[in-house]
């Protein structure tokens, strides 16, 4: 039996209005957690189908927590999938630096000035590619993607105080690796 067409068409407005304007979070939470931005499409694609399929399901107000919940699933189902590949995927730095902060107009600042900024967002980049999945995706979620302990929370599906916990522990890490790239230089 199919829904009228009116109905349907509300539907759609409705997960319109609610899910797609979060694109690019979701698009930004499977890049990181794949380290590819070829994979993270595929698993934005597969996300948004699944929404868009169990979006009669979602009685929530918050369109984005659920939808980077469906897109932190579908990578996990991905990366069982794909387990070996996944570990041999190299970090882009290219077009991950092309995604986070826009790099600020030249004019503005001096050469040496951008030469620094630029080296210590490919050092916080690689130092955060070097977490376990698990702190990576936390700190993606509350440091990039602004998200409360909460929703991470209601995301992953661990207490809050697993939130916590392991957002200290990957700041930690990512502290020691950055400061270990000080010592080498």
């Amino acid at each position: 039996m199919t829904a009228p067409i009116g109905t349907e068409r509300s539907r759609e407005e409705r997960f319109r209005a609610m899910v797609l304007p979060h694109l690019d979070s979701a698009f930004n939470l499977a890049r990181w957690l794949t380290r590819n931005p070829q994979e993270a499409e595929d698993i934005v694609q597969e996300a948004y189908l699944r929404a868009f399929k169990f979006f009669d399901g979602f009685h929530g107000e918050d369109g984005r927590a659920w939808l980077l919940g469906i897109v932190r699933n579908t990578f996990y189902t991905w990366y069982r999938q794909n387990k070996a590949q996944a570990r041999n995927t190299r970090f882009e730095e290219e077009i991950h630096g092309a995604h986070l902060e826009d790099v600020a107009d030249t004019r503005e600042h001096d050469p040496e000035a951008l030469l620094i900024q630029k080296d210590n967002r490919r050092e916080l980049q690689l130092a955060l590619e070097g977490l376990s999945v698990e702190f990576r995706e936390v700190v993606v979620m509350r440091e990039l993607e602004d998200l409360s302990y909460k929703q991470i929370a209601g995301i992953v599906g661990i207490p809050i105080g697993t939130v916590m916990s392991r957002l200290g522990r990957a700041r930690k890490q990512l502290a020691e690796i950055l400061a270990a790239t000080d010592r080498d230089l």
